[in-house]
């Protein structure tokens, strides 16, 4: 089993043992194999690409095409003990709707998003005055899939418009590491490439 993505892994620390899980764009399906590996967990996937569904089907996961923006809606409330949407709202039409079906779907939902008020980012729109480039946004401004790109500070407010508690909060640095962060400071705001959240619906 290859390692996971630092994102993928501290959001693996946070599913208890056992529990039921949907993760929502999952990719290749890394995630939901490790969790079953590892903590026996009773995983579903949804993945809009018909190629990575066909690499999670290989895997032996459950996992069926399907878009976040118009899918969610299907799914009854309080089904699963985590919702999983890693790397993905920024990438979504309508994050606000997203957030709250995941909320209403999972007891808990753990979010991880790349941050674009990272200091990097900051300094490459001052100097340059273009769209910047980073490891974690690493696309052109013109062939992104990133079309709601947002900062930690506007996640934590997103989540506080959608009636959701933070129940924990981790900055992700460029090498990797994760800490424990509070989502209302400033310094992860600027310092932290990325953020993962924990959720639970008040």
């Amino acid at each position: 089993m290859t390692a996971l993505r630092p994102d993928l892994a501290a959001i693996a620390e946070m599913i208890p043992q056992g529990a039921r899980v949907l993760d929502v764009g999952c990719g290749d399906g890394a995630l939901l194999e490790h969790l079953k590996t590892t903590k026996n967990v009773d995983g579903r996937g949804l993945e809009l690409s018909q190629q990575n569904v066909n690499a999670c089907v290989a895997r032996g996961l459950a996992v069926i095409q399907g878009d976040a923006d118009t899918d969610l809606a299907e799914y009854p409330s309080q089904v699963f003990d985590v919702v999983i949407l890693s790397q993905t709202i920024q990438a979504t039409r309508n994050p606000k709707t997203v957030l709250a079906n995941l909320l209403r779907i999972g007891r808990r939902t753990a979010v991880s998003l790349p941050n674009f008020g990272h200091w990097r980012v900051r300094l490459s729109l001052l100097a340059r005055g273009r769209m910047p480039r980073t490891k974690a946004l690493g696309f052109e401004w013109y062939d992104t899939p990133n079309i709601h790109l947002c900062t930690i500070a506007d996640f934590a407010a997103l989540a506080g418009q959608a009636g959701a508690t933070i129940e924990h909060a981790l900055a992700l640095r460029e090498n990797g590491r994760t800490r424990a962060m509070r989502a209302e400071a400033w310094s992860p705001n600027i310092f932290a490439e990325g953020a993962i959240f924990l959720l639970r619906a008040l």
